[in-house]
């Protein structure tokens, strides 16, 4: 069943499911028994048995915790924790309120979000989490849904993260491109340069970006993300409040009348600032001296210090709770435990769909699904020229079909190495950028992506809305990377390939129809 055409059973079983029925988990756990059926040949004690140890081993690896999953539910836990003492606190009704006189206007809140996005990229985890905290009641004011909010956070976290070298994916990639050239005799462009290079190829994050801003200034919504918009101009609810959604606080929490910008600022502040720091301190002490910057934040242990950024911003969160007790009579301290309790418990969900994510993960890639997919493309006669949209395409349905576009990346970028040093070496770069670029394509559009649950859990959307919202938008940037690629590789000119995308880009602009609002929410938005 390994490596085998069964082997790609799973997750398609998994995907088609969760779009069908909606229901995360019973479809993640209808993919995770499938596997361990696969894996186990039909035997049920043996099925258990990788079962098990798919669970275990998001807990424990090689004999000790593991640090990186642990870090990293703990992370989102703390999150909660901190956005409950926020909201008691006041700081994100006020935070909400002061928005409101100074960002006018609905395109105005998106954009804000969007540049917060490219702002904060060191992580993708950490900025799904962080942008959703400050970006949320902006966006909730000015009534755009929850929804678009999560296409925002996604469309600016893993694009960005994949094309800045000082992050934890850029170390990553850099490290695996050093291996390709290492293995090619490659010995006129270091990794690092190669990486530079490959930054204005990797054409489906310039058309993302490009997507992005053009949604929100011109207002353009199409497929069932202008049901949410309508829906949120209409109502004022930014979500469908039949559904889960994670990270909301479902218990009523009182709000201090008292609270100010800082309430919410100044905890979020310590969160960044506790991280950045921690990422720094961590990645020092494991580089040896004179280690560069990328050295630096490539040996940064960074779910350790997404916790030390989370107790930091708890503090905070708590020093200024017990201000507002001070300040508020009905207010006690015994809220305090309390609002830490709902906190937590609203980010069940979401530690339960990120679990049951790994470990269909894990299955996937016992199973060999990436390996079945990349032989496909190496053993295949492919026309050079093509070779860049064909590895778009491919990295796109493994990074969909596995849900990790860093396994996509591990994969893919030797085949992508061996096929064209096999044929055509000056076409290497290019086809390492559309690995790069399809990874994050399929990574974007997959609802078992870990990257696509944390942006719905940041911007407190249901994450199959997510999903289903955000495919279009993710298709449609995906087409004008895919024609990009097709130019590039024809001309061997990868500025030819950007130029293309930007033409479909600005034609997308100048013929799509803006989503004109109901006549209620004109007359109530600014009131």
């Amino acid at each position: 069943m390994e490596q085998s055409i069964f082997s790609l059973l799973p997750p398609l079983l998994a995907i088609l499911m969760v779009i069908l029925t909606r229901r995360v988990l019973l479809s993640l756990g209808t993919g995770i028994i499938v596997s361990a059926l696969l894996l186990g040949k039909g035997n049920v004690i043996q099925s258990l048995s990788y079962l098990w140890n798919a669970v275990k081993g998001i807990f424990v690896e090689d004999g000790g915790l593991n640090s990186w999953n642990i870090c990293i539910l703990s992370f989102l836990f703390l999150l909660g924790a901190i956005t409950a003492l926020i909201n008691i606190a006041g700081g994100s009704r006020a935070f909400g309120e002061w928005a409101m006189t100074k960002v006018k206007s609905r395109a105005g809140a998106q954009v804000l979000t969007a540049i917060f996005g490219i702002i904060i990229f060191i992580d993708d985890y950490f900025n799904a989490l962080a942008v959703g905290q400050v970006a949320r009641p902006i966006t909730d004011r000015h009534r755009v849904s929850r929804a678009k909010l999560a296409y925002l956070i996604d469309s600016t976290s893993a694009p960005i993260c994949v094309i800045s070298p000082i992050s934890s994916w850029g170390a990553f990639i850099i490290g695996i491109i050093g291996t390709v050239l290492a293995t090619h005799n490659i010995t006129d462009v270091s990794a690092f340069t190669a990486f530079l290079k490959i930054i204005p190829m990797n054409l489906y994050v310039w058309a993302t970006l490009g997507l992005v801003f053009i949604i929100a200034l011109r207002n353009v919504d199409f497929g069932s993300m202008k049901t949410h918009e309508n829906r949120t101009m209409v109502t004022g609810i930014p979500y469908d409040p039949k559904k889960e959604i994670p990270g909301e606080i479902k218990e009523d929490l009182p709000s201090s009348e008292n609270g100010t910008v800082g309430d919410l600022v100044w905890p979020i502040v310590a969160l960044f600032a506790g991280t950045i720091a921690a990422i720094v301190w961590s990645g020092l002490r494991e580089s040896e001296s004179g280690a560069t910057t990328m050295d630096i934040f490539g040996n940064a242990d960074v779910a350790s210090a997404l916790i030390y950024g989370g107790v930091l911003g708890l503090i905070v969160a708590i020093i200024l709770f017990f201000r507002q007790t001070a300040k508020n009579s009905s207010m006690n301290s015994q809220l305090l435990f309390k609002g830490i309790r709902v906190g937590m418990k609203s980010m069940l969900p979401a530690v339960m769909i990120l679990i049951f994510a790994w470990a269909i993960i894990t299955l996937i890639e016992e199973l060999g699904t990436g390996v079945y997919i990349g032989n496909i493309v190496a053993n295949s006669q492919l026309n050079i020229s093509f070779l860049p949209v064909i590895m778009f395409a491919v990295a796109g349905l493994m990074a969909f079909a596995t849900g990790t576009s860093w396994g996509s990346f591990g994969i893919l970028l030797p085949i992508a190495g061996q096929i064209v040093a096999a044929t055509d070496i000056s076409m290497m770069l290019p086809a390492l950028a559309a690995v790069l670029a399809g990874s994050v394509f399929g990574d974007h559009c997959s609802p078992i992506s870990d990257t696509t649950i944390l942006s719905s859990t940041g911007a407190g959307c249901n994450h199959m809305d997510h999903v289903i919202t955000q495919l279009p938008y993710a298709l449609t940037s995906a087409l004008i990377a895919g024609i990009g690629f097709i130019v590039m590789g024809l001309t061997d000119n990868g500025l030819l390939g950007l130029a293309t995308v930007a033409l479909l880009l600005a034609i997308f602009a100048l013929t799509t129809k803006k989503n004109k609002a109901p006549q209620k929410t004109v007359m109530e938005e600014n009131p």
